[in-house]
């Protein structure tokens, strides 16, 4: 997030919201009409086989956008040598949780249908998505509840975990910690909306030290269990950094779909510089607890204790809860999965691409719990950005990690057999940013960043057919937003 982007005059911005909307608006209608010349060409040149997927960027109220049909199914594809060293821990996860699915039904190839044949390319032409309209609070609170037993706390340990005494432990041994006090997660997800629809922000976090204490323990639990690589199926929506603003992240999942509706993978950078990043990172939490293969969090480059002692989160632990709180979280922080992979076609990271990425089974052989290195893979793979640079890597300005340019880019989707890589780490104007001919995008997801940037926040919505949307989030303080 060092980059910074200028800002625009308001006479401008709203000029950009009028086209915008008015183009929107008359989108639906004319694909109605007429297929993309690209979609129809690519049509007739393949009579014999089923549409081949694409990148496109339809309106926001597309169909394409919506996800709610198999959202309730778990998106998680377990290869079988992680599925097998993970059996043993299935029935300490289903007691942590009963709607756990014990038994991954991937064993019987369920997921199949939602992966892409090899060979297969993104197509398509991008246009500019609609505005979304922000619907009022009352459309979505309270928010429906799922089935599936409740999470409550009492006398849970407050001991600290550290990187090196978690080495030590088996993810039985953490879960037999958690499974004597979990049982009110709905309760928590209450709570924790509830401060998010509050007029200010309140001084003390609205839940417990022992509560906190147990929702880190219990999605550390879960964390340990699945792949430091996640392997999803369509249809998922993927949410750049927020960065404590709680009441944006609020907002996204009113425009997305508060889940269970839809699936999520989130690409990091949860805390610091944002005034609620307590409540950000708790809340992602509980739902991971509660949809564990449907919703998914991958690291940032601010999950990590050096960062978050400088950018705010360690002041904001030490403020509204206690310095030695902050120490649970950086446990969590250390066991969060690395990258993602949806459809087998699509790379999902924080920062970007790095050196020392020869195979895939290099994210997955990273071993958890772990710090965030000063180099190698696992550094890169959080801080890296690219760049219209003429050489392959260079020294990146933030001081960590590389600059890459588009040769990698295009070398590592050659060789990986993938369409796109999509990211996070960056500020962008629209919230959404192409680079290198559609092959990379940088999608943020904070709007307004730090009460400074006059900036969009997005969703990118990618559906069962690998068509990509995107969803955009104006700025709490803009007058469109305020207008809804």
């Amino acid at each position: 997030m060092g980059n910074s982007i200028s800002k625009k005059k308001n006479k401008h911005k709203e000029k950009r919201l009028s086209t915008s909307k008015k183009s929107a608006q008359s989108q639906p209608q004319q694909r109605k009409a007429a297929p993309s010349a690209t979609a129809a060409t690519a049509s007739a040149a393949t009579p014999q086989q089923s549409s081949t997927p694409r990148l496109e960027v339809p309106s926001a109220d597309n169909e394409n956008s919506v996800n709610t049909a198999r959202s309730i199914n778990s998106i998680l594809i377990t290869s079988s040598q992680h599925r097998r060293n993970n059996q043993q821990n299935n029935s300490a996860l289903s007691a942590l949780n009963p709607d756990y699915p014990v038994g991954n039904t991937a064993d019987d190839n369920s997921n199949e249908q939602d992966t892409v044949q090899a060979g297969d390319a993104f197509m398509g032409k991008v246009e500019h998505p609609q505005q979304h309209k922000l619907l009022a609070q009352s459309d979505f609170w309270p928010p429906k509840k799922a089935s599936g037993q409740t999470l409550d706390i009492d006398n849970v340990d407050n001991n600290q975990l550290t990187v090196s005494s978690m080495n030590q432990l088996t993810v039985n041994s953490v879960s037999s910690m958690n499974m004597q006090g979990i049982t009110q997660i709905d309760d928590y997800i209450r709570r924790l909306l509830d401060a998010g629809y509050a007029t200010k922000v309140p001084k003390q976090l609205c839940l417990k030290h022992s509560e906190v204490n147990a929702i880190c323990r219990a999605a550390m639990d879960i964390f340990l269990s699945q792949p430091s690589l996640l392997e999803l199926s369509a249809p998922v929506k993927i949410v750049g950094d927020t960065h404590g603003q709680y009441t944006d992240l609020i907002r996204l999942f009113e425009m997305g779909g508060f889940p269970p509706t839809s699936n999520y993978l989130f690409l990091g950078d949860y805390v610091d510089r944002g005034k609620q990043s307590l409540e950000n990172f708790l809340l992602l939490l509980c739902y991971k607890i509660k949809y564990p293969e449907n919703f998914f969090i991958l690291r940032g480059n601010h999950e990590s204790a050096n960062v978050t002692k400088v950018y705010g989160f360690y002041d904001e632990c030490k403020r509204r809860l206690s310095p030695k709180m902050w120490r649970s979280f950086v446990d969590v922080f250390n066991t969060l999965p690395i990258a993602g992979l949806v459809a087998g076609k699509i790379f999902c990271v924080h920062g970007g691409l790095s050196p020392s990425l020869h195979s895939m089974d290099d994210i997955r052989n990273i071993q958890r719990p772990t710090d965030v290195p000063d180099y190698g893979l696992l550094n890169d793979l959080l801080w890296a950005d690219p760049a219209d640079i003429p050489v392959d890597w260079e020294d990146n300005e933030r001081g960590v990690s590389y600059c890459f340019g588009k040769k990698v880019i295009n070398e590592f989707l050659s060789k990986f057999d993938l369409d796109l890589v999509c990211r996070a780490h960056m500020v962008v104007e629209d919230g959404y940013q192409f680079f290198n001919e559609r092959t990379l995008v940088t999608v943020f997801s904070a709007p307004n960043y730090c009460g400074e940037f006059d900036n969009f926040g997005a969703i990118m919505s990618v559906s069962e057919e690998l068509l990509c949307s995107f969803e955009l989030l104006t700025p709490s303080d803009h007058p469109l937003a305020k207008k809804n």
